[in-house]
């Protein structure tokens, strides 16, 4: 396993825009894929993005879809979700999550949490009207 840490988050108007980071200090983490979820106060954990180890695929939650943009920078060891258009139902704390159990596996089911087996410990996105 990895630890995957997240940053960006905040306090933000509707329409305005966020990028999140994640990184983790070890460099196998450049070769998992890496999942975005969300959890808002009293619902379940919810997809939101994904991107494969190469970054050739992506995968995003159809309430996001021309909004977020998933992308990875395997130099800096980074995967970012640049967040656009922001709602107010868009706010949630926001959980990178990797996949180290298939390195360098591009194929399989991105969407389901229990596909990743390390999680950050969230960052807060709150998005006023």
């Amino acid at each position: 396993q990895v630890q995957p840490v997240e940053s960006g988050g905040g306090l933000v108007q509707a329409g305005g825009s966020l990028r999140l980071s994640c990184t983790a200090s070890e460099r196998t983490f450049s070769s998992y894929a890496v999942g975005w979820f969300h959890q808002a106060p009293g619902k379940e954990r919810e997809f939101v993005a994904a991107v494969g180890w190469t970054g050739g695929n992506t995968y995003y939650a159809d309430s996001v879809k021309g909004r977020f943009i998933i992308s990875r920078d395997n130099a800096k060891n980074t995967v970012y979700l640049q967040m656009n258009n922001l709602k107010p139902e868009d706010t949630a704390v926001y959980y990178c999550a990797a996949d180290s159990r298939t390195p360098f596996y591009s194929g399989g089911y991105f969407q389901g949490a229990s596909r990743y087996d390390s999680w950050g410990q969230g960052t807060q996105v709150t998005v006023s009207s």
